[in-house]
């Protein structure tokens, strides 16, 4: 069982891949965001260094939670509009396929956004965040961001107001894990990487992945 629900899992991926290949609409609008929101910051507390290190990894994080908003509503409701979810679910495969395979892209989109904003940031602050830990860090809190959001944007983007209602939904259900990265990427800025916040942060990703995959049957049932 496990060979046929990996194989259909990398179709869904490679399909979401060979069409943002082609258009780089969903890659091209996040990156973009990211650039300019690291922009206004990096401008803003230009002239405090002591604020600038106290709060760029908040900075880092919002940009990222901000960019994914952009990316699960672009992914998904290039899903509806294509009609592509509905042939998924004519499709003789388990709902928890589909919910692995858009959440497997959205989380490769997202972390390629972060992974980029990692070293642009250590220029435009003059702060190293181009770690090691950093990129754990920064893997386990995008994998906990992008399976929530897959399931709510799942849910949002039947709705007209679905740029609008994504980030009021996830933001409340997505604290839990901005807390806990802010607070472990703060303790690696400051060269204390602390296992109890790692620890929590792949406790918080199982519970969400569980929770994502119990639930969204019947969300996109609806």
């Amino acid at each position: 069982m496990t060979t046929p629900f990996l194989k259909a899992v990398w179709t869904i991926v490679r399909k979401d891949l060979r069409a943002e290949f082609r258009t780089r609409e969903l890659f091209n609008s996040m990156i973009l965001f990211s650039l300019l929101s690291i922009l206004v910051f990096s401008f803003a507390l230009e002239l405090d260094r002591i604020a600038r290190e106290e709060v760029v990894s908040g900075v880092l994080w919002v940009t990222i939670v901000f960019a994914s908003f952009l990316g699960l509503n672009r992914s998904l409701a290039g899903e509806r509009e294509q009609g592509s979810m509905h042939a998924m679910m004519l499709a003789p495969i388990n709902r928890v396929t589909i919910y692995a395979g858009k959440l497997v892209g959205n989380f490769l989109f997202t972390l390629v956004i972060g992974l980029l904003l990692l070293p642009l940031m250590t220029v435009l602050y003059n702060i190293t965040l181009a770690r090691l830990e950093m990129v754990l860090v920064l893997a386990l809190g995008t994998l906990g961001l992008t399976s929530v959001g897959t399931l709510l944007a799942t849910m949002t983007v039947q709705t007209r107001s679905r740029e609008t209602l994504l980030p009021i939904a996830m933001m409340p259900v997505a604290l839990p894990v901005l807390i806990v990265v802010v607070r472990a990427s703060s303790g690696i800025l400051q060269g204390e990487v602390e296992i109890g916040w790692l620890a929590t942060l792949a406790l918080i990703d199982l519970i969400y992945l569980v929770l994502g995959a119990l639930m969204f049957e019947y969300v996109i049932e609806d």
